[in-house]
């Protein structure tokens, strides 16, 4: 098996990598925690939980185009969030992104993450031909 890794700039300095690729049969991606408190522009999306979702999906969608990958290829994840009163609203959002091809999935309430305007994190592995 061979493994390469997506370096991304500021994840060196907190020693992970957003993205591992094992290639083996196919080609498996580990998908490091992302989250989405910030846009694009760096403008805080504190208290806003479907600017915050959508984020951290646009985020996980660029790392994976770095892996040569797609969100379509993920096959499983793991959502945090930072309170059980959104998993119904992250259903929801996710049935719109992923339409009727969802990757397995667990949801857990976290009672915290590394930056307190965080309210969702996700990890998870994608596998592509």
């Amino acid at each position: 098996m061979q493994k390469s890794f997506v370096r991304g700039t500021w994840q060196q300095k907190r020693a992970f990598s957003p993205c591992v690729i094992a290639q083996g049969a196919g080609r498996t991606i580990y998908i490091a925690g992302h989250t989405g408190q910030t846009d694009d522009s760096g403008k805080s999306l504190a208290g806003d939980f479907d600017a915050q979702f959508h984020q951290t999906f646009r985020n996980i969608e660029k790392t994976l185009a770095e892996a040569g990958a797609k969100l379509s290829d993920m096959v499983t994840m793991t959502v945090f969030l930072i309170d059980a009163r959104y998993t119904t609203r992250m259903t929801e959002l996710r049935s719109a992104l992923f339409g009727k091809d969802f990757p397995a999935s667990a949801a857990i309430t976290a009672q915290g993450f590394a930056q307190p305007e965080m309210m969702i994190e996700v990890q998870g592995i994608a596998v592509t031909a």
